[in-house]
């Protein structure tokens, strides 16, 4: 099992409009890391949903439901997607700023590298953005 964050910023696709979607592929993704991450998505995987320039918080849980495929925005081979689909919105979203004052998130790939799309968490990470955000 793997852990993962993806961003986006609401007023272009929220956590309310992927509720309503049941399930979506993730698009847009033009950074070689966030690829990357795309690619090491496993089915069963679970996804932090984290809303960006607005919000700025982790509002719900995902998990992986189809591992990576061709971008179907895009001809461009060398760009993937995966299959996401909501399970839980969080009881409290989890601000940055809460997370920036955790000590046990400062290695956190959202804050370190704070423009990369799909990051990486790992299980002691996604543990305690779980506990603060209510989702125990």
């Amino acid at each position: 099992m793997n852990y993962w964050l993806v961003k986006s910023e609401p007023f272009k696709y929220s956590w309310d409009q992927f509720v309503k979607d049941k399930v979506t592929f993730w698009d847009g993704v033009r950074n070689y890391q966030a690829r990357n991450n795309l690619k090491g998505m496993k089915k069963g995987d679970k996804v932090l949903f984290y809303h960006s320039n607005e919000g700025l918080a982790v509002v719900g849980l995902a998990t992986v439901a189809k591992e990576h495929y061709q971008d179907p925005t895009t001809p461009d081979p060398n760009w993937v997607v995966v299959d996401l689909k909501p399970v839980k919105a969080f009881k409290v979203p989890v601000t940055l700023a809460q997370m920036k004052t955790e000590k046990r998130l400062a290695d956190l790939s959202l804050i370190r590298q704070g423009r990369l799309s799909v990051c990486d968490v790992t299980k002691e990470q996604f543990d305690v953005i779980m506990e603060m955000g209510g989702m125990e």
